[in-house]
């Protein structure tokens, strides 16, 4: 039941890249819509099929395949994943019918269908060693997705990146084959690994090892430099991939093999992890203020929301780390309309420039419902009640309170900080009046508003009916803790019903 979300994707990369060169740009498109529409729907009969009550994994698949490396294709899907294929589904949809006229097409569409599958791979693997596999296999289609298709500095803004989580995946196999040397294991099999017992130093230097891998793709502060560059010179639907769902690729495996294998040394580095959170928010937000970029603005944004998932993941308490899923939820729509809307300004405007945009909100010239849906996005993002973004952070910072009050209280100011330098962004370039470089601007049809309106409802009606999606997360992320909760010494809170 989870391979067709894995290989529909791979063969439809195969088909659409050798279609005959005779196939227009809009009926590739087409066809890989309806591949990426069948994926996602997939995945939501998943939900349907699946047992929000059960704690462990779901729809497990283990096949024999390389015995004698301990590799096995070994899937399956808990609370913590499938919330992530599922906005991975989602997103690349979006991606592909936002992608507009496109250079070599074929090659275009393929590349997308190949970068999904190896993130829904990443998601599903339940062993070390084919998580790595297709964790490594999105890196070559997201570089030539960039250095493609990208802005004028495309080559170094991709060359950067490709260095970059090249060393996050070195770092993470040195990890997976430490863990497994030292065990004296000879599976990479993620249930078995993740009941051996190590002295604490070597988990420790395990651990540390992760951490900056994952670190590296979260990213987190000073590991970030290569997200900016890489957003600035991606194309809008790349970065909404990029932002929505490969960042979360990093927090997933923090969780996922940081705290989850090694929680004894998880506990011993928790106040550090904690403040780091506090460093990477903080330094997002001043790093946004100062910025005269819409999309680069967007993109130090994310680097200070995904310090909250830090701090929550450092908390280790059940109520934190429902918080963090949520939040890579969270973060994955606020992010994605963000970054929708600012391609089409920069689309009808010509630049992306915070000194030359000004009165956008104009109802007759301007783009007022495009900046109707910033106002929602930046709300959103800026922790708003009634909007998704208040709930995840909501759980995070009461979840993470009672462990890190003053991590905590310091990554509070970050909110207010977000509503700072977006307040900037929507006061230059949608109040006051229209400036005279983008007078008469071409009209936004409905077809181009569609995506951003999708993702404004789902971030209005997950503000407000959060169960749907905390329900399914629940049981997974408080047995997370099980083998070993990180912080012993404190009561337990209770999970409110939200």
């Amino acid at each position: 039941m989870l391979s067709p979300l894995i290989w529909s994707s791979l063969l439809g990369a195969l088909l659409v890249g050798f279609l005959p060169s005779s196939v227009s740009a809009s009926r590739l498109r087409l066809i890989t819509l309806a591949i990426a529409s069948g994926t996602f729907l997939w995945t939501l009969w998943l939900i349907t099929q699946f047992d929000p009550g059960s704690a462990g994994f779901q729809f497990e698949e283990d096949l024999p395949w390389l015995a004698a490396l301990g590799l096995s294709y070994q899937l399956g899907i808990d609370g913590l994943s499938l919330p992530l294929v599922a906005l991975n589904g989602l997103l690349v949809c979006i991606a592909v019918y936002s992608g507009g006229e496109v250079q070599r097409p074929r090659f275009y569409y393929a590349l997308i269908l190949l970068l999904s599958a190896g993130v829904i791979g990443a998601f599903l693997a339940q062993n070390l060693l084919l998580f790595f596999l297709f964790y490594e296999l999105e890196l070559i289609p997201l570089y030539l997705l960039i250095a493609i298709w990208g802005g004028p500095r495309r080559g170094y803004a991709a060359t950067k990146f490709l260095i970059y989580t090249a060393v996050s995946g070195v770092l993470i196999l040195a990890a997976f084959f430490g863990l497994v040397w030292l065990s004296d294991s000879s599976t990479f099999d993620y249930g078995p690994l993740r009941n051996q017992v190590l002295p604490l130093g070597s988990q420790i230097a395990l651990l540390l090892t992760l951490l900056v891998g994952f670190g590296i793709k979260t990213p987190l502060v000073p590991l970030h430099t290569w997200l900016p560059d890489a957003h600035v010179e991606a194309s809008t639907p790349v970065s909404v991939l990029l932002a929505g769902v490969l960042l979360k690729l990093g927090t997933y495996g923090l969780l996922r093999f940081g705290l989850g294998l090694f929680p004894e040394a998880w506990q011993v580095l928790a106040p550090g992890l904690a403040t780091w959170a506090v460093v990477s928010v903080l330094y997002g937000c001043f790093a946004a203020i100062v910025q005269t970029d819409m999309k680069k603005m967007v993109a130090y944004s994310s680097v200070g929301h995904m310090g909250y998932i830090l701090l929550a993941s450092a908390a280790a308490t059940p109520l934190s780390i429902l918080g963090a899923t949520f939040q890579m939820v969270s973060h994955g729509l606020i992010s994605a309309l963000l970054f929708l809307l600012v391609g089409i300004v920069y689309q009808k405007a010509g630049t992306r420039d915070l000194n030359l945009l000004n009165g956008l909100l104009n109802p007759e010239r301007g783009l007022p419902i495009i900046g109707s849906l910033m106002v929602v996005g930046v709300m959103a993002s800026a922790g708003i009640p009634g909007m998704v973004g208040f709930i995840s952070e909501f759980l995070v910072f009461r979840g993470s309170f009672v462990v890190f009050p003053v991590q905590t209280l310091l990554c509070m100011i970050g909110t207010g900080l977000t509503a700072v330098y977006f307040l900037i962004l929507l006061n230059r370039a949608f109040f006051g009046r229209l400036s005279e470089r983008v007078e008469s601007l071409p009209r936004i049809t409905w077809f181009e508003r569609a995506p951003a309106l999708v993702l404004a409802v789902l971030i209005v009606v997950l503000g407000i009916q959060p169960n749907w999606v905390v329900r399914w997360s629940e049981p997974t992320t408080t047995a997370l803790l099980s083998p070993g909760p990180v912080i012993t010494q404190l009561p337990a809170v209770e999970i409110p019903k939200l």
